[in-house]
């Protein structure tokens, strides 16, 4: 009988650990659509990385920070809304990977992936990392769509 209590105890454990991780991902959402700028990077990590979309873009939180700030200001936020998400844990108790699919008006179907960390604050991300997934049927396309549009910044740069 106790290894049963023991191990639903262990197990209320986790699933609360969990929804607080779902909800820390949840509210980064739902901050960024309201443009809520002091929520939306309190739920980053002191040393977090964004990753954005776009190869040049990998930003510290300052970095992140500046670039966020003239949007939310204007009140311009974005939604992502989460369709599917994993949170794996890990052999360090205070880090879990997490990858999660979304919606955007904009880009479609998304990717979001990344690390989050148990500080004396809570559970703040630690690395995000957003992307837009490619279909392998028209990878080769985009591939070479990528190739033509650095060719020509090259050239114009050159220029």
């Amino acid at each position: 009988m106790y290894k049963i209590i023991l191990s639903f105890m262990l197990l209320s454990a986790f699933a609360s650990a969990n929804e607080s991780l779902e909800q820390v991902l949840d509210n980064f959402h739902q901050a960024a659509a309201d443009a809520d700028y002091p929520r939306y990077m309190n739920l980053l990590a002191d040393d977090a990385i964004y990753l954005g979309t776009d190869s040049g873009e990998r930003w510290n939180k300052a970095e992140f920070s500046a670039f966020v700030k003239p949007y939310f200001s204007q009140g311009r936020g974005w939604l992502y809304k989460p369709v599917q998400r994993h949170i794996s844990n890990t052999k360090a108790a205070n880090i879990v990977f997490f990858d999660e699919l979304l919606e955007n008006k904009n880009y479609g179907r998304c990717r979001g992936s990344g690390l989050l960390i148990r500080t004396e604050q809570g559970w703040k991300i630690l690395q995000y990392n957003l992307s837009i997934p490619v279909p392998n049927a028209i990878a080769s396309d985009v591939v070479k769509s990528i190739q033509g549009y650095r060719s020509n910044q090259v050239k114009d740069v050159g220029e």
